[in-house]
């Protein structure tokens, strides 16, 4: 009897979790998950059953204490499915290769098994004019995009990595940040929502009552969801200003907090920036991970980064980018082989040399710009 081939997300490497047959991808600490729900589910609930409730009764011949009600059940709904969006879908992750790079430089992988030696840790690229570096990961066996990192947590290669996040037990990066930043704003402008309407709440009843104390003890709740917005806002409206800050100078986590937000180079300006985040089209996952596993070796893969040219807008000066700034998107077909003179005696192919070809990468959130090779040094 035929053994029945695997699908991908069965004999995944990584340590990510699948939930309906591959459909949905979490991280290894998706548990956390159940915390954040119920950090936002009991606030909600306590407000529906002690404050928007009373304001139907306090309110009853208007219309206004039932919208407040709707209001924060759909609002809390629309919470809940962004934070399933983020943290169920492929951040970006960059597939990884079986077999170390063919060709880096004049690096051949098959001699360097078998010799134990490893390729070149790092290559330069040149991204809108400027220099910079990208990293070897041995992990995954390929040269990381540039704006791409490794997350230690879910061990995997990630597209426009901005960090992992435990509260939604998810990395965050190119294709899942849009619903990240839209769920922390949206948590906040809810928190801002219930205490508002606490106040109103305890405002109405300090009108009957006389005094604010004697209104605190008759809808002790309502003080209660005031004091919890107050400190859980602090939290996620400081997160929200701060991704703000990061969308607007098109940076990530990962590259302000390394880098000291010294990063000049995909900045296109504030509004482009929003546009780029709001406006462009999510691409597709990268890995199919309900499809079949194919069998048998695959070929070391031939091609790599090479020094490359990405033209996106006026730069400066050209300004170098320190260690291994992982700066970018999918930069991975450009490959130059090594020259007649180190080649000759190894592969046999006289003083020919491979052209370098051009393709269009898209990198960040879908913008779209051309590589341009430029030759080693």
């Amino acid at each position: 009897m035929a053994k029945q081939p695997k699908l991908v997300y069965q004999s995944w490497k990584a340590n990510n979790k699948f939930l309906l047959g591959g459909r949905l991808i979490f991280g290894p600490d998706a548990k956390s998950l159940i915390i954040t729900f119920t950090l936002i589910l009991v606030p909600v609930v306590l407000f529906c059953v002690f404050v928007a409730r009373n304001l139907v009764l306090e309110l009853q011949r208007e219309s206004a204490g039932y919208a407040i009600l709707v209001i924060t059940i759909v609002f809390t709904i629309y919470v809940f499915i962004l934070l399933l969006s983020t943290s169920a879908t492929d951040p970006g992750i960059v597939p990884r290769n079986s077999h170390p790079p063919e060709e880096v430089l004049g690096y051949d992988s098959s001699a360097s098994v078998e010799t134990g030696g490893r390729p070149p840790r790092f290559k330069e690229v040149l991204v809108n004019g400027l220099p910079v570096r990208v990293k070897y990961c041995e992990t995954c066996m390929l040269y990381r995009p540039p704006r791409c990192s490794h997350c230690s947590v879910c061990d995997n290669c990630v597209e426009r990595f901005d960090h992992h996040c435990p509260w939604v037990g998810q990395c965050i990066g190119k294709r899942n940040y849009r619903c990240f930043f839209l769920f922390v704003s949206s948590t906040a402008l809810l928190c801002v929502f219930i205490f508002s309407i606490s106040a109103l709440y305890l405002k109405l009843l300090m009108d009957d009552s006389g005094t604010l104390w004697k209104a605190i003890q008759e809808s002790p709740a309502s003080a209660a969801l005031m004091a919890y917005c107050f400190i859980a806002l602090w939290f996620v409206g400081g997160l929200t200003g701060f991704h703000l800050y990061l969308i607007g100078t098109n940076q990530t986590t990962y590259e302000n907090f390394r880098y000291k937000g010294d990063n000049r180079v995909y900045n296109r300006g504030c509004i482009k920036n929003f546009l780029q985040l709001f406006c462009s089209r999510i691409e597709p996952s990268k890995i199919n991970f309900r499809s079949y596993v194919q069998e048998g070796a695959s070929k070391p893969p031939k091609s790599n980064i090479q020094e490359t040219d990405i033209n996106i807008s006026d730069g400066d000066t050209r300004i170098k980018v320190e260690d291994d700034l992982d700066i970018g998107d999918d930069i991975m077909k450009i490959s130059q082989r090594r020259n007649s003179e180190e080649i000759g005696d190894v592969r046999g192919r006289g003083s020919d040399r491979s052209p370098i070809g051009r393709s269009e990468v898209d990198f960040g959130f879908g913008l779209e710009s051309q590589l341009s090779s430029r030759p080693s040094y």
